[in-house]
């Protein structure tokens, strides 16, 4: 090769190697809000995320209330959170809209006790319940006192975050705690505990794929995409329970036995956001303001705007 041919060589690499950042930031950007263990770890450990057409940005959030709050800013385009936490945001007037929705057993819900003498709900009168306000646990605690006859006013309810609640249940400070997995097979395994009634026939069990209005106008192929991706990465999940666990426990220190009981029971699969489903919401959306959730009424219908997900090619 000769000299010219070997610096016009090196030219062209250098050049490659110039274009290839450049190439990368002009593909489209998907802006999404993670929880640590969600969103972003489903992705990467099923191999979802592989070929993207786009760039995604991950935030990273430790609940679901700052990673709304950065939706309806718009510092986000897309995010994932529960059923509840999702409609209090938009009751507010956020502009954001469900574009999809996956589906966890509501047995992954449950009022866990510790004393063996708590055999029925009716033995929780006069007793304290903690439980997170205006989430699942507040809702599982009005829906199950409800359903056995028993008024709110016969036991003591404590409005507690996970983490504080934790510490109040396993202290005895609290006789029980409406609480979801992972939290229930940890306390299960480690500290004794059991569930004394589950999620099922009395929760919504819906996760919300959350996107800002101005994503959903500039950014649906890629959502569609996105969506694509989501539904294949809970169908690998479900078919590789142990590896998932794995991967998850190493990144949220959670045991991994809990994690693989957890995903076990819960069974999470994308579903679609039909009428049938849109019906199961507003019931629950109708309860949740006769339960103190939520303050008004509220459309679910107007809350939802579902995006086909894109068919690989």
């Amino acid at each position: 090769m000769t000299a010219s041919l070997s610096r016009r060589a090196l030219g062209a690499a250098a050049a490659g190697l110039l274009a290839a950042p450049s190439l990368a930031q002009a593909l489209p950007v998907l802006r999404i809000g993670n929880q640590k263990g969600g969103l972003r770890s489903l992705i990467e450990a099923s191999g979802a995320g592989r070929d993207l057409p786009y760039r995604i940005e991950w935030s990273e959030f430790p609940a679901a209330a700052p990673l709304l709050e950065a939706l309806n800013a718009g510092a986000l385009d897309l995010g994932y959170q529960g059923d509840l936490a999702f409609l209090t945001v938009f009751a507010a007037g956020a502009p954001l809209r469900g574009i999809g929705v996956a589906r966890p057993s509501p047995a992954g819900q449950g009022i866990l006790v510790r004393d063996d003498r708590i055999r029925s709900l009716a033995d929780l009168r006069g007793r304290r319940i903690a439980g997170n306000r205006g989430g699942w646990g507040h809702y599982l605690i009005r829906a199950a006192l409800k359903r056995e006859g028993i008024g709110p006013e016969e036991v003591q309810v404590t409005f507690l975050p996970p983490t504080d609640a934790l510490l109040a249940f396993r202290s005895g400070a609290v006789d029980a705690w409406a609480v979801w997995e992972p939290y229930i097979s940890v306390e299960i395994q480690q500290f004794g505990a059991r569930t004394l009634i589950d999620g099922r026939g009395l929760t919504p069990s819906i996760m919300i794929v959350s996107a800002h209005e101005q994503a959903i106008r500039t950014r649906r192929p890629q959502l569609a995409d996105f969506l694509r991706r989501f539904a294949a990465g809970w169908d690998w999940a479900r078919d590789n329970i142990a590896e998932y666990a794995r991967y998850n426990s190493a990144l949220t220190r959670i045991p991994e036995a809990a994690l693989v009981r957890a995903y076990g029971i819960e069974a999470t699969a994308a579903a679609p956001l039909d009428d049938a489903l849109v019906r199961e919401f507003q019931l629950a959306a109708d309860q949740a303001v006769e339960f103190g959730l939520l303050r008004d009424l509220v459309d679910v219908r107007r809350a939802l705007h579902p995006i086909a997900p894109a068919v690989a090619g």
